[in-house]
């Protein structure tokens, strides 16, 4: 397919800029692929479609503060710097997006804080993009610990403001645990704790894969030919506890359910045309195109994407293009919000 088979006319005041409070009484359409029914719910209702036996995976990933906020050493002016992978865990490298890049060359210095972090250009990458060595002289945990206490979360810049000291809780999942994403994993967002453990009680298992997201998850996509686009590799995690609850689920012919399209390319990705699952750790590069036919998961829960992004043309493998172009015009029309702080659909 091609990428204007995925624009659509969002209205800018539906990209919600803060999310719902609390989480779970964020909006829920659900979609139903059978029938083609759509319900309009809200999140915390998600208990009416789960049963004892269904597996409900979930990416446990944690946004780290990779914004750091400094100015090139001995000049004027602020710069801003995204770090986006870790490069060398010993040597201090670090792949790295810094705006404004014109005037940062390959030598120069970089200052944080009050001086407490110092980084050194290495190389040019991209047009944006420096590789970055920071001169500390003490443990890596050291250096972790001085940037969580000088970074800020990297909110999207569709969001069109920036972070304030209620992004560090809520652009973040209440299940984070393994530090590595630059980008939240929106659908997460929307479960509570008290939600959580009442799914446990009607004996849903929640279980975890772990998938760092780039800022490439939520880049807008720059050719027509989607044959031809090259999704960002991302590190994934499967462990030996959701194989067995994802492969037991389908053993009893119960549902499994991937929350995020994060967890649905690590699960669709790893799967044996079986549809069963090992426990195994890698890369995910993949861009799922409609038409495609599920292996693993039978239901899914996202947010509303915007217009010709990698998540919306995933939602449409997994629901049906039709269906799902027909929902998203539902959506606009009812208002639904949309983005990383949006609203979300569970496809079943």
């Amino acid at each position: 397919m091609r990428l204007s088979a995925f624009k659509l006319s969002v209205p800018a005041k539906l990209i919600a800029s803060n999310p719902a409070e609390p989480r779970d009484e964020a909006r829920l359409m659900v979609v139903h692929k059978d029938t083609g029914q759509i319900e309009h719910k809200l999140f915390k209702d998600l208990l009416l479609y789960f049963q004892e036996g269904d597996a409900l995976v979930v990416n446990d990933t944690r946004v780290f503060p990779a914004k750091l906020r400094g100015r090139k050493e001995k000049v004027a002016g602020a710069i801003e710097v995204v770090l986006l992978r870790e490069l060398d865990k010993t040597k201090y490298l670090w792949d790295s997006l810094i705006d404004p890049a014109r005037k940062i060359r390959i030598g120069n210095k970089l200052c944080f804080g009050h001086g407490e972090l110092v980084a050194e250009v290495l190389d040019n990458t991209t047009s944006r993009g420096r590789t970055l060595r920071f001169l500390f002289e003490g443990p890596p945990e050291e250096l972790y610990s001085t940037i969580n206490q000088l970074g800020t979360v990297p909110l999207p810049a569709q969001l069109k403001r920036r972070e304030n000291p209620q992004d560090l809780v809520r652009y973040q999942t209440v299940y984070a645990k393994h530090v590595g994403s630059v980008v939240a994993p929106a659908a997460g967002l929307h479960f509570t704790d008290e939600l959580l453990k009442r799914l446990a009680l009607k004996g849903t298992n929640i279980v975890p894969i772990t998938l760092h997201l780039s800022l490439g998850a939520i880049s807008a996509i720059d050719i027509e030919d989607l044959a031809k686009y090259k999704i960002s590799s991302e590190p994934f995690a499967i462990p030996e506890e959701t194989a067995s609850a994802v492969n037991k689920a389908l053993d009893n012919k119960r549902k499994v359910c991937a929350v995020g399209i994060s967890t649905f390319k690590v699960l669709e990705s790893s799967a044996f045309t079986s549809g069963r699952l090992k426990a195994s750790q890698g890369w995910a590069s993949r861009l799922i195109i409609p038409p495609y036919n599920l292996k693993t998961c039978k239901s899914l829960i996202t947010n509303f994407h915007l217009s010709g992004s990698a998540p919306l043309i995933k939602t449409a493998a997994f629901g049906g293009y039709k269906l799902i172009m027909e929902a998203y015009q539902v959506a606009i029309k009812e208002k639904y919000r949309f983005f990383v702080y949006g609203d979300a659909m569970l496809i079943i």
